[in-house]
């Protein structure tokens, strides 16, 4: 790789808000925060008699209660523990216990298939596995012929119920059994060092398998840090509610990293379609979350106030509130007249975000996909402060982020203690405390995103306007959902092509809420297939149109997803007529497909299977 060349911003540490001593390492934080807050409420979440809670120091016993039981199991130190739990308290208590217990916390997303399980057992050889009770079926098929799995830890459903005993036959015991034991000392047991491991985190590249990506104590801690420093103060006590998968990255650093760092209070929803709910009851100080909560959040309200007799009073506070924010957002005072028009329209305005529990936000986060820019300007208007958060999995979360100073569109300028480059192609590339330490086990794809001089090349490309980043594309093809889930399309494509009646295969979903995929059939089987089914007079176009061949395709996409996980599932195909030609407009020589023609080509039909 070659030095960049173009442009480079950078943020030093401003350290307005924190001294210069600051946690090296996720159980040096979380030892002091339970030393300072310990009678707080550290974990709340709804059980089956309504709210329950956890203090710090009532956290921290489970903690090293777990801990013990790790150890009474024989996990060592550098060996990696599995984690396949929601979010929930318990995730919490595993994680920090295994960081103690000196091994490495490993999470796997829950819409993961048996196929995905096996290869991330395999690849990163945990030596113990906690699993939630809706997911042990699928971890224990997977788990087979990966002898180095030796414990199998179940939380059952719900967190206070009956968990399974000893002596079952698959290995498998509960949860409760870790926590049997007298408690360590965390202060002797802690052994971590900023060098050292805080997780792996597993994200797919756009071709071949999955990428472990190694964050270190160091790394989250800088990420930690620059995200206080960005908010400009001290975000302890802060009310937060966690709902995304604790595999994401986002997700582990604002509820898990930041909660123990700072001792924020954290609840956790085990099931996004209550989040509504919980955030009424909630309030949260701060929301992180990925496109589609706010895309749905503001296609519901603009849905109830277009009926609503209140409508045009509500889209005049809008605009007052448009141009508030605008004029905040150049860092300016608030001129008294627009103040004074901005106190009548916020009485009706509140309401709204006292309907949607958002009326005791300070910051708003959208990240991991990009986000459709009037959705930003409308919560802003709202008087929701929403901003778009660009980072990755190797930046442990976050990489450029401005909360305060906000033009929908970009994303920001880079955190405190970062820099960020274009190369001469337009890459964005990335150095700090932030940036991971490579990937587990993989040497040439470290080598390939971190070079000589420690600049990641995200394969994102972008471009600097004063001083601030805006994300145009990417060098390779890597799908985000609007859920701001990676997926790799040509993972899929592979497997829909080596079904029998399907040709080609182009999987759609950039920004879109699931995948979709363009479909042609491989004439020879088609004609085979006519034949068979007594079609043989029927012109290719129409066979097309027959029942009986849709069935038969569906059978095939079906296949397909029965072998991947959730997201990565295609919902809807449209067959194509015709054949798709080596070195044309639409495939290599090499048979590979030209994403961005075909998806310019094809625009109409997926639009249409959106539809």
């Amino acid at each position: 790789m070659g030095t960049p060349r173009i442009s480079t911003l950078a943020a030093e540490f401003p350290s307005p808000v924190l001294s210069r001593t600051w946690p090296g390492t996720v159980t040096a934080a979380f030892r002091s925060t339970v030393a300072t807050r310990p009678d707080e409420v550290a974990l709340r979440w709804r059980g089956d008699d309504g709210w329950e809670s956890w203090t710090w120091r009532e956290y921290a016993d489970r903690v090293a209660r777990t801990v013990a039981g790790l150890r009474d199991l024989g996990v060592a130190g550098g060996e990696r523990v599995v984690l396949m739990l929601r979010s929930r308290p318990e995730f919490h208590v595993v994680d920090m216990a295994a960081l103690f217990a000196g091994a490495v916390p490993v999470s796997i997303y829950n819409s993961s298939s048996v196929d995905q399980i096996h290869y991330v057992l395999g690849h990163a050889a945990p030596v113990a596995a906690v699993v939630e009770q809706p997911f042990l079926e699928r971890v224990l098929e997977a788990r087979g012929g990966r002898d180095g799995l030796r414990h199998l830890i179940v939380v059952s459903e719900p967190a206070n119920g009956p968990e399974p005993g000893e002596g079952r036959a698959d290995g498998v015991v509960g949860f409760p059994q870790l926590l049997a034991g007298a408690p360590v000392e965390l202060a002797k047991a802690d052994a971590a060092r900023p060098e050292g491991l805080a997780t792996l985190t597993y994200t797919s590249g756009t071709t071949g398998a999955p990428k472990a990506v190694e964050i270190t104590h160091a790394n989250v801690a800088s990420a930690v840090r620059s995200i206080v420093e960005a908010v400009g103060h001290r975000v302890a006590g802060w009310r937060m509610l966690s709902c995304l998968p604790m595999a994401h990255v986002a997700e582990r650093v604002a509820t898990h990293y930041v909660h123990a760092f700072e001792g924020t209070e954290v609840t956790t929803c085990r099931d996004v379609l209550h989040l509504a709910e919980h955030l009424r009851e909630v309030r949260p100080h701060a929301i992180f979350s990925v496109p589609s909560l706010w895309e749905k959040t503001y296609a519901s309200v603009r849905a109830l106030a277009s009926s609503s007799p209140q409508a045009r009073e509500f889209d005049d506070a809008l605009a007052v509130g448009r141009e508030v924010d605008a004029v905040k957002s150049e860092g300016r005072a608030v001129p008294a007249e627009l103040a004074e028009k901005w106190e009548a329209a916020d009485r009706t305005l509140s309401v709204v975000r006292a309907l949607l529990g958002m009326d005791r936000v300070e910051v708003a986060v959208t990240t991991a996909a990009p986000i459709f820019p009037g959705v930003i300007t409308f919560f802003r208007s709202l008087g929701v402060p929403l901003s778009e958060l660009y980072g990755l999995s190797e930046t442990t979360g976050p990489l450029t982020w401005d909360p305060y100073r906000v033009r929908p569109g970009d994303v920001g300028r880079p955190i405190p203690g970062c820099e960020v480059r274009l190369a001469a192609d337009g890459e964005v590339l990335a150095r700090g405390g932030n940036v991971f330490a490579g990937y587990f086990n993989d040497p040439p794809r470290t080598t390939e995103a971190l070079d000589a001089d420690g600049w990641l090349h995200t394969g994102d490309l972008g471009v600097l306007e004063d001083g601030r980043l805006r994300i145009v594309g990417r060098k390779k093809d890597l799908i985000v959902t609007a859920g701001g889930e990676n997926v790799s399309p040509s993972n899929i494509e592979t497997a829909l092509r080596s079904e029998p009646l399907i040709g080609q295969a182009c999987v759609a979903g950039d920004r879109r809420p699931h995948l979709v995929a363009l479909v042609t059939l491989d004439p020879d089987a088609l004609g085979d297939w006519a034949r068979r089914h007594g079609h043989s007079s029927v012109p290719p176009a129409e066979l097309l149109e027959l029942p009986d061949l849709r069935a038969e395709v569906d059978r095939e996409v079906a296949e397909v997803n029965r072998h991947v996980g959730r997201v990565e599932q295609v919902r809807r195909f449209a067959l194509l007529g015709g054949e798709w030609s080596a070195d044309s407009e639409l495939l290599t020589a090499t048979m590979k497909v030209r994403r961005a023609q075909v998806l310019a080509t094809y625009a109409a039909e997926i639009d249409a299977l959106y539809g």
